[in-house]
């Protein structure tokens, strides 16, 4: 293995790029079937609980897009190991809170670690061979969809063997050590994007972000005609077409809006925003519906750990489609396959609709579920990455990265005040709630596959990509001839 490493040191880049990744897209879902234990640890309300989940959504929106830029700009690997630095002091901090404000806290200190994203997939395409890069994007993109799952998965028997702050732990032990590897081993960015941080821009972005996902979020606790949705609802308007303006006038944009209008670029966002919608909403609602007492009518009465070993076939779909998205590159396209994982997410909802009686229908559904999100995951990722000049690869893909979790938060509340909307006597929901939730889900999952038909069928090349755009006015067009998809 060392011999192996030695002669191909891009091997171990990959390694610690895929551990980076993999381990923050665990924390994203291994503390939410657990926030019950950590409100009744930490003596705290249920609606104060879910900060634990709002702040971590908030900062990661905001640094993920952000990081990614400033990446392109002074260097990825350096970038990359100040978010694992982040990561793992984030990680420090919420294992030894003593109160729930230091550990909403130390959430929004780990969501820095969002930027391994985009810059794992910009240290890709520098380091990278040509012919290497698209099956690396989708082992990266399976990784993160895996590491998504198997939160899911590994967080009831962690919980009960060690307790929950050991949820913590591992984590930064694995991600310290993963930030010691990228400083020794993951070379430097040949590939650097002339400029400056455009602050304005930044703090509009961080603003419209945070003015939409915190009412989205907390809508149904406050109410969604409350005041202060609809107050943060109007100013995330106005916020988002300040920042649109500032960009478009911007010698130095923090995103170039003619980047964003690239019709791969584009519509591949459009993707992603349902998407993320009809996935996340399933991360959520799946393991509830398992978990809810057959006192109720419907449901298994599951406990964590057994929610998490039915969500086991997701976890496999998820990582096979997404490794074999790589190989396939050669015969399909990135549009095909994104289409196609998107059928995938259209079945699996049908049948959650329709049949939800038994483990095994629970078990084939989140198994198309899996291998929907493994193909999205690594068709989205590579056609952002083979549409965007090399300067702009962590800024593109970390945008694509923050639609997807827009969307997400976006279906997720959508879903919960659907499933919600009748609850039972006891204060369960009604079985009828989850089956409008998963009719809900089926509509979302139509609308993002014939999302995917729009993408173009070829592949854009921006003229000048693998040396990236200089300061606005001296970049190549992004207006490319249009490349036949492989």
């Amino acid at each position: 293995m060392i011999d192996t490493v030695r002669r191909d040191p891009r091997r171990l880049t990959f390694l610690v790029l895929a551990a980076g990744a993999g381990f923050f897209a665990m924390l994203q879902s291994l503390i939410t079937p657990v926030l019950p234990t950590i409100q009744h640890d930490l003596h705290t309300s249920q609606n104060t609980v879910t900060w634990v989940l709002t702040a971590y959504l908030l900062s990661a929106s905001i640094f993920t897009p952000v990081l990614g830029r400033i990446g392109d700009m002074v260097g990825k690997e350096r970038t990359l190991v100040v978010s694992l630095a982040a990561l793992a002091l984030g990680c420090l901090l919420a294992a030894v809170a003593p109160n729930i404000g230091m550990l909403i806290v130390a959430r929004v200190v780990q969501g820095i670690g969002g930027a391994v994203f985009p810059l794992s997939f910009g240290i890709i395409r520098d380091e990278f061979p040509a012919a290497r890069v698209s099956s690396a994007v989708a082992a990266i993109s399976a990784i993160v969809a895996a590491g998504g799952g198997l939160g899911v998965v590994l967080a009831g028997p962690i919980v009960a063997t060690l307790g929950y702050r050991w949820l913590f732990w591992i984590p930064m032990v694995v991600v310290g050590l993963t930030a010691l590897a990228a400083h020794r081993f993951v070379p430097e960015s040949p590939v650097r994007t002339p400029g400056r941080v455009n602050w304005a821009a930044t703090l509009l972005l961080s603003g419209w972000l945070v003015a939409l996902l915190l009412p989205v979020s907390k809508g149904a606790a406050w109410g969604w005609t409350s005041g202060r949705v609809t107050g943060l609802l109007v100013l995330a308007g106005v916020l988002l077409a300040g920042w649109l303006v500032a960009e478009a006038r911007s010698a130095n944009p923090l995103i170039d809006m003619r980047m964003m209008r690239l019709p791969a670029v584009w519509t591949t966002n459009l993707v992603a925003l349902l998407y993320g919608a009809s996935m996340f909403a399933v991360y959520a609602f799946l393991p509830q519906f398992v978990q809810i007492p057959t006192s109720a009518g419907y449901g298994f009465g599951a406990s964590i750990t057994q929610a998490g070993l039915l969500m086991l076939p997701m976890l496999v779909g998820m990582f096979v489609a997404g490794l074999v998205a790589g190989r396939l590159a050669a015969r399909f396209s990135a549009k095909a396959q994104l289409a196609t994982g998107a059928v995938f997410n259209v079945l699996a909802a049908a049948m959650l609709t329709v049949a939800h009686d038994t483990r095994w229908e629970i078990g084939v559904a989140g198994g198309l579920v899996g291998l929907g999100i493994g193909l999205a995951f690594a068709s989205m990722a590579n056609l952002i990455v083979a549409n965007v000049p090399a300067g702009q690869t962590g800024v593109a893909t970390g945008m694509n990265a923050n639609i997807r979790t827009i969307g997400g938060a976006i279906g997720a509340a959508v879903a919960s005040t659907v499933i919600t909307a009748h609850p039972q006597a006891s204060g369960l929901p009604r079985e009828a709630g989850f089956t409008m939730g998963f009719l809900l889900l089926t509509g979302i999952s139509l609308a993002a596959a014939l999302a995917a038909l729009a993408v173009p069928s070829g592949r854009r090349a921006a003229r000048g990509r693998h040396t990236g755009p200089a300061v606005r006015g001296t970049e190549p067009e992004l207006t490319g001839e249009l490349v036949p998809a492989r």
